[in-house]
């Protein structure tokens, strides 16, 4: 049984000025958000830049259908995994390191965007973990226009996310150590949505964190709240991580 430790009160204010959000890796992406890595900019990628095209706008999905080139092991259905998929490899992203699946996905990667998930809970999973991490870099915003579900939510985050500086490379940490992702439980699970427990391990000890998702355009996509969060507030726990499913090493 996970055994919550007992933390800090959060100050009041904006959440994505609050200590639990910065330390909540890149929006989640094993991002350690400190102190000078975290500044208030006067400029950046405010709500006029440029998005580039990405391969997942909903005019271009067959109803029902996978974007072109899309094509993942679909075979397991609904069932909830005990176990990850044995072709399971870790990718560098921006400064952290994600799981990734030769059938569960994301098996296309089309400039920032890795996409291309399996219409699974292993594939809701995967979705859960990696675009989060896409948050971090330069490219957040055309991440978030193809792999956020439009609205108010998405337009709070991508708001706040304007004011942030970007991080591209593990350099940019100054040294920092940063999280793990360790594993993830699937805590609700249908063919249109999914909400997914993700396991972070710290240098404290563990972490959890709620992704709901939706299958949106033929893929995966992150569903935000209407305050911009793309999570759940970041809890830490310590012990045994009983009822997840651990990617390993």
């Amino acid at each position: 049984m996970l055994i919550r430790r007992k933390r800090r009160p959060e100050p009041a204010g904006p959440y994505w000025k609050q200590r639990s959000w910065q330390l909540s890796a890149g929006f989640l992406g094993l991002v350690v958000l400190l102190g000078g890595f975290v500044a208030l900019t006067s400029h950046g990628d405010g709500a006029t830049a440029v998005v580039p095209e990405g391969p997942l706008p909903g005019d271009s999905v067959p109803r029902d259908g996978r974007p072109q080139g899309c094509q993942t092991d679909d075979s397991a259905g609904g069932t909830l995994p005990t176990s990850a998929p044995k072709d399971i490899s870790w990718h560098t992203l921006g400064i952290g390191r994600v799981p990734e699946s030769t059938s569960a996905g994301p098996t296309r990667t089309s400039g920032p965007v890795r996409w291309c998930y399996a219409h699974t809970p292993v594939g809701a999973a995967l979705a859960a973990t990696v675009i989060p991490s896409e948050m971090s870099g330069s490219g957040w915003k055309t991440v978030s226009r193809q792999q956020v579900v439009a609205g108010r939510g998405r337009d709070m985050f991508e708001f706040q996310r304007s004011t942030v500086q970007n991080m591209d490379s593990a350099a940019q940490t100054g040294g920092e150590s940063v999280g793990t992702y360790a594993g993830f439980s699937v805590t609700s699970y249908a063919s249109g949505a999914a909400n997914i427990s993700l396991l972070i391990r710290t240098g404290e000890g563990y972490a959890t964190t709620g992704i709901a998702l939706r299958w949106s355009g033929g893929d995966w996509k992150v569903v935000p709240d209407d305050d911009g969060s793309l999570h759940t507030p970041v809890t830490t726990v310590q012990g045994s991580p009983n009822g997840y499913v651990l990617w390993g090493n």
